[in-house]
């Protein structure tokens, strides 16, 4: 974590330990990092393992890539270092939802390695869950409702990942989510079902 400009800054504690709150949500909080390329369904499964777990009555949140750029992320754009910062900040946003008890879909591309890496860094033991939502580019392409690899390809969007910029695969994903083989269905229950065993789903 790097220095903050502001200086004599403390760290305030309230009365309310995290593991109170997990207690009283039945849960443990955690940051499902959803990473793969345009198009391979991380919003998707996102949204549809969110509202399977809202089914059981838990408490859950959605950072997605779009939704954060058009607010908190604003003033960056796609170069490596604003990609690096894109992924800074969210990783910061995820950590304090995760303390707060709430399990949460963080679905960025998040292309580089050393960046998730050091999201992973920030969280506490066991709180990063590294989803690999692995699609083909031709997969990918193919669902393309946007346009956006045909632009990508034509030079009308520059630094776009898998064509113009690098995607660097996870090396030691938690999960990895299969959607271009799998239905929704599967891969949400693929999803749940790992979250469930490894003990996120009650406190």
């Amino acid at each position: 974590m790097s220095d903050p400009k502001s200086k004599n800054l403390t760290w305030h504690e309230g009365q309310v330990s995290r593991q109170d709150r997990e207690r009283k949500l039945d849960q443990k909080g955690c940051t499902i990092w959803l990473t793969g390329l345009s198009g391979s369904g991380k919003s998707t499964l996102a949204v549809a393992a969110e509202k399977a777990l809202a089914d059981r009555g838990k408490h859950t949140y959605i950072l997605d890539g779009d939704n954060v750029r058009m607010g908190l992320n604003n003033n960056l754009g796609f170069s490596p270092d604003d990609r690096t910062e894109n992924i800074r900040r969210i990783g910061e946003v995820a950590k304090l939802f995760t303390d707060s008890g709430a399990i949460v879909f963080s679905s960025f591309i998040s292309p580089y390695r050393a960046d998730r890496d050091a999201v992973r860094e920030i969280m506490g033991d066991g709180d990063f869950v590294e989803v690999y939502v692995a699609a083909s580019l031709e997969v990918c392409e193919s669902r393309d409702v946007k346009g956006l690899y045909a632009k990508a390809r034509k030079g009308e969007i520059p630094e776009f990942t898998g064509i113009s910029a690098p995607y660097e695969e996870p090396s030691a994903p938690e999960l990895v989510v299969d959607t271009g083989d799998q239905t929704l269905e599967q891969s949400v229950a693929v999803l749940v079902e790992y979250l469930d065993k490894s003990g996120y789903l009650s406190a």
